[in-house]
């Protein structure tokens, strides 16, 4: 029972150790390390890419909602710090260790060895191999190929065995040195990237030590539970930091959201400088930093830029980016309902909130984005391509009380396009969804102003059910039938009234829709008949519109239109035909600014980077060596016969290439000029 039980145990011991050797030899197997290299390579091509670490709406407006999971899931936004990126890394550097530690001590043990117990029989059979006969001994020729090896870089070992002497060469020893160098190079990069990824972050997270922040609060606002102190050895976050003001964090995104990555000292950013091309892309842009230490009160100076960081107590400061630091608005808000064409000043900045009362429903402004600069490609007047500067404008959302939101841009200034100089206001109702554009013209002073008193007054029916009364009693004049303006009949005024009022309200398609349906309460006129009555009301309506414009300019000093104020007009009927789509009770017109500018800062610390930089001159170093500096051994059999010797030379080249082909040749004849060796046979493959 005792022998049996001896026996098991055994058996099981034996079954482990090759269950551990088998998962040694897959751990340490080329198969795997190439695997996991190449998955690795892709999964660099899919982070150099997809841009990295931006906000997870940025993502979901470009991917859609169903691509978005699908990439979420595969952390394939912050795809060097996905838990399975981070797997990969680990398993190739067990695999690369492993490999090494099983073949660099063969490996130096082969370069130390001059193998002279090699076989003559097993030399004759060497690709590279040649046989003569010399009339000197053995001894007289030895000295003759150690000199000859040597002039060739060969180091040589002798070895005398009975009647024979073998002389052993070999050099480039520095190629194995090149395998061991490439391998641990590596791995020391891979150490380097651990060592500088988010995992130590991640981990925080997984076990509730960290807590990560989706909301859009100020920085005092966030709690203990989402910052990470000075002593965090490793990150890459972002800050922006408006011009006069100054920071102490920096921002980490992580997942859905982002923590506080605290800093040891202040940056104050004092001036923001930009250059543009010629194109409107930005050509250079720099910050004139202060720093203030927090430990020594100490403060200097510094300018960055693209480029040129700044490097300061182990952290790099790099210029990334730019934004709006808050700059100061002055707006008008003219009505476009309600008391249409009346105005309020709103001064406020980029990054506030308005909230406003109109007709007993809240509505709020959010300032996005100011652009002092606007350059677009437009079609110049000979119809080619030009880049034309649109001029200041600014980005903002309006936000009704249930929660949606309409993005709109408005510029400045007048803008020319297809030859009439127009105010643009773009539109856009879906996150990353189109834009479109509302034209509003600019009158003769290349101002607002008359459009929206002719929207004014277009919506006051007294000034309407006034103008109608005017023109109908001009038209019975016409017909010989005098009448004055107050004998005109209500019934009368009240049709050019309700004309006005569908078109200021829904546009010209509804005052025709209008038309078109009063035709049912009579049905024996022709289609050519309701024709002509629809053309007839339309003209009514032109005609009223057009004695209204008339008062304004007539308010504005001008006695007469002119040629532009005819294009003025009809522009100005399309845009109020359309500002019912528009969906906004007020258009914002920025009529000054104070452009504060704010640094995008990149901060990091890396104490990874030196660590991958020497791997990477490992790499480098070793794979030179591997590709440039050949493994080659040379051996010489030198055997005593009666009239002298018999001369063995045979060599090898792991490569097997034509450079070896050439040297071996080199060499066999150097030792026969050298020795004067008399060749009997040979066998040169």
């Amino acid at each position: 029972m005792s022998e049996t039980t001896v026996s098991m145990t055994s058996v099981a011991k034996r079954k482990k150790r090759s269950l551990s050797r088998q998962l040694l030899n897959w751990l340490g197997s080329m198969t795997l390390a190439i695997t996991l290299l190449v998955v690795l390579g892709l999964a660099s091509v899919i982070g150099t890419i997809l841009e990295q670490n931006l906000p997870y709406n940025t993502y979901l407006m470009k991917f859609g909602p169903f691509w978005f999971e699908v990439f979420d899931a595969l952390r394939l936004y912050d795809v060097y710090s996905a838990g399975w990126f981070i797997v990969i890394l680990v398993f190739l550097v067990l695999s690369t260790t492993i490999c090494v530690w099983r073949n660099a001590p063969t490996m130096l043990r082969d370069i130390r060895n001059f193998r002279t117990g090699v076989q003559e029989k097993s030399l004759r059979g060497f690709k590279h191999s040649a046989e003569w006969t010399s009339a000197k001994t053995p001894e007289d020729l030895v000295g003759q190929v150690q000199a000859t090896l040597s002039q060739i870089g060969y180091r040589s070992q002798v070895k005398q065995e009975g009647d024979h002497l073998l002389v052993a060469a070999k050099k480039g020893g520095l190629n194995r040195w090149g395998y061991i160098l490439t391998h641990v190079g590596l791995v020391v990069i891979l150490i380097g990237g651990l060592m500088d990824s988010k995992v130590r972050l991640h981990l925080k997270h997984l076990f509730g030590d960290l807590v990560i922040e989706t909301r859009d609060l100020p920085v005092s606002q966030i709690g203990p539970e989402s910052r990470v102190g000075v002593e965090n050895s490793s990150f890459r976050g972002n800050v922006n930091i408006p011009e006069g003001l100054q920071a102490d964090v920096v921002f980490l995104n992580l997942r859905d959201g982002y923590v506080v990555q605290e800093l040891p000292f202040d940056i104050r950013v004092n001036q923001f400088r930009i250059e543009y091309y010629d194109t409107g892309a930005p050509k250079a842009y720099e910050s004139d930093l202060t720093i203030i230490d927090h430990d020594t009160g100490e403060s200097f100076d510094y300018t960055i830029g693209v480029n040129y960081p700044l490097f300061y107590r182990g952290y790099g400061i790099y210029q990334s980016s730019y934004s709006d630091g808050g700059s100061k608005l002055n707006l008008k808000a003219w009505h476009l309902d309600g008391q249409v064409g009346s105005v309020e000043e709103i001064q406020s900045a980029v990054f506030q909130t308005v909230p406003f009362v109109f007709q007993g429903e809240q509505f709020q402004l959010e300032f996005l984005d100011f652009q002092p600069l606007n350059i677009n490609q437009v079609e110049g007047e000979n119809g080619e391509i030009e880049q034309r500067d649109f001029g200041p404008s600014i980005v903002f959302n309006l936000r009704d009380e249930t929660g949606q939101a309409i993005e709109y841009e408005n510029y400045m200034l007048p803008v020319l396009m297809n030859g009439y100089h127009y105010f643009l206001s773009g539109i856009r109702t879906q996150i990353g969804g189109p834009q479109q554009f509302l034209f509003i013209p600019a009158d003769r002073n290349g101002k607002i102003d008359t459009f929206m008193s002719l929207m004014a007054k277009l919506h006051d029916e007294q000034v309407v059910k006034r103008v109608a009364g005017e023109l109908l009693a001009a038209m019975q004049v016409g017909q010989g039938n005098p009448i004055s303006a107050d004998q005109v009949s209500d019934t009368a005024r009240e049709s050019i009234v309700k004309l006005v009022r569908t078109f200021v309200n829904d546009g010209f398609a509804a005052v025709e829709a209008d038309i078109r349906e009063s035709f049912s309460q009579h049905a024996n006129m022709s289609l050519a008949q309701q024709e002509q009555v629809v053309q007839a009301s339309l003209r009514v309506l032109q005609t009223v519109i057009s004695r209204i414009f008339d008062e304004v300019l007539m308010e504005q000093g001008f006695e007469e239109q002119v040629e532009d104020d005819l294009r003025f007009l009809e522009e100005a009927l399309i845009a109020i035909s359309v500002i019912p789509l528009y969906r906004s009770p007020i258009y914002l017109q920025l009529t000054d600014f104070e452009h504060i500018q704010a640094s995008g800062l990149q901060i990091a610390k890396s104490p990874g980077k030196p660590v991958v930089y020497f791997g990477s001159i490992m790499m480098t170093i070793g794979i030179f060596m591997l590709f440039y500096i050949h493994y080659r051994r040379q051996w010489v059999w030198l055997r005593r016969e009666e009239q002298g010797s018999r001369v063995l030379l045979a060599g090898m080249d792991g490569r097997n290439n034509m450079d070896f082909d050439r040297e071996f040749v080199a060499l066999k004849k150097a030792l026969r000029r050298t020795s004067g060796l008399l060749e009997t046979e040979q066998k040169m493959s």
